[in-house]
């Protein structure tokens, strides 16, 4: 699972413009990298002029899904990420992102082209969300719970185990119960003739 881009773009103008992006392209080669980041900004851009006000989607694209969000504010997020990467936290990375801009930037006239602030903060949620298991808190749950299930079903395993070994002794012990009578009868008819008066 893998979060290539994040872009804020602002939609209520003509043309369109990346207000702030951030990308992590080390997995491409060095030489690959800006045509893959062109790739991106095209993806990213495109996708957002044509997703309408106050709703969400997803494109795929070859290996690659773009999940957009955009607002009735004239904003649009934009997260690129691989096929595996779970849509319901990239729809709350982008739910969070663009509160958080509206938050610090609700005057349209504060929106400008590639805002250096905001750059930074994409980059720090593409580091996080790498790992939507542990950025995410509803993923990190359903692992535990996954990891706890795992657990709770290799202990019953156990258990039946052991079970099914108890119930070899038990029934050995029904044959030694029966061995050890049939002992005690012979003890005691041979014990009776040595009986002193």
């Amino acid at each position: 699972m893998k979060v290539y881009s994040i872009a804020l773009i602002r939609t209520d103008t003509k043309p369109t413009c990346i207000l702030a992006k951030a990308s992590e392209l080390s997995s491409f080669g060095f030489f690959q990298r800006s045509s893959v980041q062109e790739f991106m900004n095209f993806f990213s851009v495109t996708i957002a002029e044509r997703t309408k006000s106050g709703m969400r989607q997803d494109v795929e694209e070859k290996d690659y899904v773009g999940h957009v969000y955009a607002r009735n504010e004239g904003i649009a997020g934009v997260i690129v990420t691989d096929k595996e990467y779970p849509g319901r936290v990239a729809y709350s990375l982008l739910s969070k992102i663009l509160d958080e801009f509206l938050q610090d930037f609700p005057g349209k006239d504060r929106w400008t082209e590639n805002m250096p602030v905001q750059t930074q903060k994409l980059s720090d949620y593409i580091s996080k969300y790498q790992d939507p298991n542990q950025a995410d808190t509803i993923m990190k749950v359903q692992q535990e719970l996954d990891e706890t299930k795992e657990v709770l079903k290799q202990t019953i395993d156990q258990v039946l185990r052991r079970g099914e070994k108890l119930d070899d002794l038990v029934a050995r012990s029904d044959d030694l119960s029966a061995q050890s009578r049939l002992f005690y009868k012979q003890a005691k008819k041979t014990n009776s003739c040595c009986l002193i008066q």
